[in-house]
């Protein structure tokens, strides 16, 4: 087995509008405009799901059954002696047709203690376009203002809390465990971040979606807000988090490190990149990768890498951003 180039995995019917920036990254037929996200090797389902968001192979295998399967081969020992048998890994093709509500993801201890779950859910994302979202809290608040907030939708007040913060193609934005956040209407990114589906969402009103009885990962929100931060994030560690992505092994800030990796290499004749599983999503040019029966991928390619193939040889003319666990 060798790269795997993997086809587009949008869940249909979200909650929230996109879905056109990814069909023609992809160079792909128009979908549904409830379709905003593509799960890219994914061994997750969606919240409430048993097999939605999960990525099938082009063997007819799950990739999560086909990891559980030959483990050595997709991850190798090294990975496997730290983390078990889990890739440690989603990526996602994010495009906000309409601006994601104001919500916050839990770490793994509150996930463990409450739901049972390996992983919380820290996030990264790589801009493929500009415009805006909004991160962290620009004031300290109460758990029980927010609790009013939640229960009477004062959305505009929500929002406002927030940082504003433009970003510019090129860019990456680290989102940590905890931290409330909203993408804004026409941003389309490339996302890493832990693999599990699990959001708290402080807002409903407009979008298509029942917050009180889920938006609180059933614990009710009196509990789900114990996972979100409400101390004032200053300005100076949000402008921690949003940085220039530049090209080199590792593009996000430090922080990230022991979440997921994030690579960004441009291509210019040929290169080899290093072994380990990996998603590598192509954001410009043409390549092939491979060099026994080489693949061609083009700009809105995503291929998954297991680790059993080693240093894995790439030529052409391209820039790519490659996703792995951590190191």
């Amino acid at each position: 087995m060798n790269a795997i180039v993997l086809p587009a995995n949008c869940p249909p019917d979200r909650f929230y509008e996109g879905g056109s920036n990814i069909r023609r990254f992809r160079g792909e037929a128009p979908g549904g405009d409830r379709e905003p996200e593509d799960w890219v090797a994914s061994t997750t389902t969606l919240a409430g799901e048993n097999e939605l968001g999960l990525t099938m192979l082009p063997d007819g295998r799950r990739l999560l059954d086909a990891v559980a399967a030959e483990p050595r081969w997709w991850l190798g020992d090294r990975h496997i002696e730290r983390f078990g048998v889990d890739t440690k890994l989603l990526v996602k093709l994010l495009d906000a047709g309409q601006r994601l509500p104001v919500h916050a993801h839990p770490d793994a201890g509150f996930a463990r203690r409450h739901l049972g779950r390996a992983h919380g859910k820290a996030e990264a994302w790589f801009m493929l376009t500009g415009g805006s979202v909004h991160l962290g809290l620009r004031e300290s608040v109460t758990k029980g203002e927010l609790l009013d907030l939640v229960r009477s939708q004062r959305t505009e007040r929500l929002l406002d809390l927030l940082h504003p913060v433009d970003v510019a193609a090129g860019d990456v934005v680290f989102v940590p465990p905890g931290t409330l956040h909203a993408i804004g209407a026409g941003v389309f990114l490339v996302e890493v971040q832990e693999p599990e589906d699990l959001s708290i969402l402080l807002e409903w009103a407009g979008f298509e979606l029942n917050g009180e009885r889920d938006g609180h990962l059933g614990l009710g929100f009196d509990v789900a807000l114990e996972a979100v931060g409400r101390s004032e994030l200053d300005p100076k560690t949000v402008r921690s988090l949003v940085k220039p992505a530049g090209f080199g092994a590792s593009v996000l800030p430090a922080r990230a490190d022991e979440y997921f990796r994030m690579e960004r290499r441009r291509i210019d004749g040929r290169d080899d990149l290093e072994p380990g599983i990996a998603v590598v999503v192509v954001t410009a040019g043409a390549a092939t990768i491979g060099d026994d029966e080489p693949l061609e991928v083009v700009a809105g390619s995503t291929v998954l890498l297991p680790h059993g193939i080693g240093s894995i040889l790439v030529q052409g003319s391209a820039e790519l951003v490659i996703c792995r666990p951590p190191g």
